[in-house]
């Protein structure tokens, strides 16, 4: 294995020095940027330093990191405290991985501060309610994004199935990862998902997604004061309040995180 990862590193064109059991690869970064990353390998402690300045067409942080796969597969995974985590973040607990929800800070008297969360097993999508210390380790994996085009619905397998714009590669993912945002999905809508292991772990949809509405109110007569808003159906099949003005086939855009009209397309 130690062998394996001097040959990698000199093939990064930069020099290497070997002192017994130890050896350091330094190389430049953007803008001045340093990170360090220690790695152990049999014993053998492999640290990465990157110092100085390098020009953007050279080489990114991140295709340095790429270069070295021990470096990749040593930061999937992180300690945090209990405090640190944040809704979107997936971790890894008593065997299984998890979509924190929802965190919410907390106080018990004497007991101190804890975090409740709500956790959503990836793999079938339930739901599960846990306290964490605010100084309990918690194993963070650290995920990639990609954007995927949605090309349809499978019924059979309970998926939607996906298709990498550049290689054409296309991806399952199973429907409960989208949560509420499955009404959202059109034919080539561009959509966000969070890959381990090439394994998908969360979903999501655009912030914001044009939709058109089909159905409008109309004001009844003899009414006073006119409402401020009115209720119209989408062709998604969801439901929205909007203001007085907008009508049946009016394009508009909807706040796919609650459901809120925006502005007219």
């Amino acid at each position: 294995m130690r062998a394996i990862a001097v040959a990698a590193a000199a093939a990064t064109d930069k020099a290497i020095r070997l002192s017994g059991r130890r050896y350091s690869h330094s190389f430049s970064s953007i803008r001045g940027y340093s990170i360090m990353i220690s790695t152990h390998l049999n014993n053998t402690t492999v640290t990465h330093s990157q110092s100085s300045t390098y020009s953007a067409d050279r080489c990114s942080p991140s295709r340095q990191l790429l270069a070295f796969p021990w470096s990749v597969n040593q930061i999937r995974f992180a300690k945090a405290r209990g405090s640190d985590v944040r809704p979107g973040n997936v971790i890894e607990r008593k065997g299984k991985v998890y979509q924190i929800v929802k965190a919410q800070h907390s106080t018990q008297g004497r007991g101190g501060a804890i975090i409740q969360v709500e956790l959503r097993d990836v793999d079938s999508g339930n739901k599960v309610n846990e306290r964490f210390r605010t100084d309990e380790t918690v194993e963070k994996i650290f995920v990639e994004a990609k954007s995927f085009t949605y090309l349809y619905t499978d019924e059979e397998t309970d998926s939607i199935v996906l298709m990498e714009p550049k290689t054409f590669v296309q991806l399952d993912v199973p429907k409960h990862l989208f949560g509420d945002s499955l009404p959202y999905l059109k034919d080539d809508i561009t959509v966000s998902v969070e890959l381990f292991n090439d394994r998908p772990m969360s979903a999501s949809v655009p912030k914001r997604v044009t939709c058109t509405v089909v159905e409008a109110q109309v004001p009844m007569k003899g009414m006073g004061a006119t409402p401020h808003t009115k209720k119209v159906l989408l062709d998604n099949g969801l439901s929205v309040q909007v203001p007085p003005h907008v009508i049946t086939g009016d394009k508009i855009l909807v706040d796919t995180t609650d459901n809120s009209y925006i502005s007219r397309a």
